[in-house]
């Protein structure tokens, strides 16, 4: 059976790095106020030349370095954002032409913070119906761009970035007669369309046509993350037939330190398993999960043969998780 292989993995932050305290001075917040809610410290603010696309080809470029790779040999390119360069083309055909790929399908993928995973079956399921061979997935965002900078309760939650990962078609046996297969064992994705109103953008072409600023009701949207981010982890691991036990990390969408510690402790699952980066680069959405991924990786705590699995609630709502053996 053809089974898609993770090969490499890259990210890319804007230059300019905020701290709660820079942002105190002109939101009316403190830098205690934001740590002890959230747990975040910085963010990453895209400046004059930055957007989506540049973080997003820059990702993508460490990815496929990461790979052993030139970008030539990438078939296809999913990207997921709710911050695209435009209305149109999509935002992938834009990184397609910065990484100088004459022909390839590319296309984005909408679901917020669940954007990524969301993605990460879309090419799995495209690699193994044999379509392709290499597939760069990316998660890219400049929320910073869609935020309210008077409200306080959200524009101090997230931040500009980019996460990326190179899947590579190989011939594997099934996981099951083979403890030690590489590749994405198992992806479940969920929506629910009936709480759209609890997270999202206040304009749109069809509706305002403005772009719009974000809106949330935190406690609703915190009480629904936990429930669904740990059965919706549970549900994976039950399709890949494996125990929590036999996870060696979880990479979480890097939305709040309190969802983070609230889903590990109803998972009964030790903290140390838990890769967090949201205090130094916030919330940045479909870019979270990837980012995180690639810091573990590069800072050796993930590498090849550990079971990893990836989560994430978004806007919509939207969630999902992913199993992988590195």
């Amino acid at each position: 059976m053809i089974r898609a292989v993770l090969t490499g993995t890259g990210s890319a932050l804007p230059a300019r790095r905020v701290s709660n305290a820079e942002l105190a001075e002109q939101v009316d917040t403190s830098d205690e106020w934001i740590v002890e809610r959230t747990g975040i410290r910085f963010r990453h603010i895209a400046g004059e030349g930055e957007t989506t696309a540049t973080l997003a080809r820059d990702a993508a470029t460490a990815a496929v370095a990461a790979a052993g790779l030139t970008p030539g040999d990438i078939d296809l390119i999913v990207l997921a954002t709710a911050t695209p360069d435009n209305t149109f083309p999509a935002t992938a055909t834009k990184v397609q032409a910065m990484l100088g790929i004459d022909d390839c399908v590319a296309f984005d993928v909408a679901a917020v913070c669940s954007g990524f995973l969301y993605a990460v079956q879309v090419a799995d399921s495209m690699i193994r119906a044999g379509a392709h061979r290499r597939a760069l997935v990316i998660g890219a965002e400049t929320f910073s761009r869609i935020l309210d900078w008077e409200d306080r309760t959200t524009c101090v939650l997230f931040g500009d970035g980019a996460g990326a990962i190179v899947l590579e078609a190989r011939e594997s046996v099934d996981a099951v007669t083979d403890p030690g297969a590489r590749g994405i064992l198992a992806t479940r994705l969920h929506a629910d369309g009936r709480h759209n109103g609890l997270l999202y953008v206040d304009g749109g072409p069809s509706t305002t046509g403005t772009v719009g600023k974000l809106r949330m009701k935190g406690r609703e949207v915190f009480r629904h993350a936990v429930v669904n981010l740990a059965a919706v982890m549970e549900e994976a691991l039950g399709v890949a037939g494996l125990p929590l036990s036999a996870v060696d990390w979880v990479v979480p969408h890097q939305a709040n330190a309190r969802i983070l510690d609230a889903t590990a402790r109803k998972l009964s699952l030790e903290s140390e398993r838990v890769v967090v980066t949201v205090d130094q680069h916030a919330n940045t959405s479909a870019a979270s999960v990837p980012l995180a991924l690639d810091q573990a990786v590069r800072d050796g705590r993930i590498h090849a043969g550990h079971v990893v699995v990836l989560e994430a609630m978004g806007g919509g709502f939207t969630w999902g998780a992913a199993v992988i053996r590195m």
